[in-house]
């Protein structure tokens, strides 16, 4: 693997050491993220009683590339609502996705229902 998109689900196993995070640890100098993902990292962080100070101490130690979310990606994950519906994704997840597609990446999820789908786009599971 070249590049690898990670999922806020990929990112939130590697802060916190849960089964998958050594997969995510190996791969992350090799990976990216949409800006989407890491908002939705860092709200799940918050959510789960991480201090601002802690959050921003393991964003700081993220070695992977963040990648903006512009008009064409929230076109591309927009249009992704229809073939994603039935299995509930969010935008986050849906933001994942199209940054893979757009750079011809595997994502990296701890999510399985995504591997239920036909998009075209590779799909790893971290566990």
């Amino acid at each position: 693997m070249t590049e690898v998109v990670l999922d806020a689900s990929a990112l939130i196993a590697h802060a916190r050491r849960e089964a998958g995070h050594e997969r995510v640890q190996d791969l992350l100098l090799k990976a990216v993220v949409s800006a989407v993902n890491l908002s939705e990292f860092v709200s799940r962080m918050v959510d789960l009683g991480y201090n601002e100070e802690t959050i921003r101490r393991l964003l700081a130690a993220l070695p992977c590339r963040i990648a903006t979310f512009d008009g064409s990606s929230a076109l591309e994950s927009g249009i992704l609502r229809g073939p994603t519906k039935h299995r509930g994704l969010s935008l986050g997840d849906r933001a994942c996705l199209a940054l893979a597609a757009k750079l011809g990446s595997p994502a990296l999820t701890a999510d399985r229902a995504w591997t239920e789908l036909d998009l075209g786009i590779e799909v790893v599971l971290i566990r």
